[in-house]
């Protein structure tokens, strides 16, 4: 099992869901996150006062899958969620021990 983390664009949001949807994946939690990398923030008129603007908003998309659906899950997100300019966001994929359900006991691939 790996789990995908993927950060993007905010507006992005609806597409990259919508893609996954379309490949059968129906579960992910999404977050609202701050963050910066090559795109470093930038500055702000508010009241005539100029700030800066560090941290960015983004949206932080986590999932867990089985091994045979991380290529095209992380395909469709790549797609959805490109505008080919900078701070697009970025994929992390990881490994993923053990996975319980809760509610039934249910573990590993069964609980996906």
């Amino acid at each position: 099992m790996r789990k995908i983390e993927a950060v993007i664009k905010p507006f992005k949001l609806d597409e990259v869901r919508e893609a996954l949807s379309e490949i059968g994946i129906t579960g992910l939690t999404v977050t609202e996150v701050k963050g910066f990398g090559r795109q470093k923030g930038h500055t702000e008129l508010y009241r005539g006062a100029e700030y800066v603007v560090d941290f960015l908003p983004k949206i932080k998309i986590e999932m867990v899958l089985a091994e045979a659906s991380v290529d095209i899950a992380v395909e469709a997100i790549i797609k959805a969620a490109r505008t080919g300019k900078i701070g697009d966001g970025k994929i992390f994929v990881s490994t993923v021990e053990q996975v319980v359900r809760i509610r039934t006991g249910e573990t590993n691939e069964a609980a996906i």
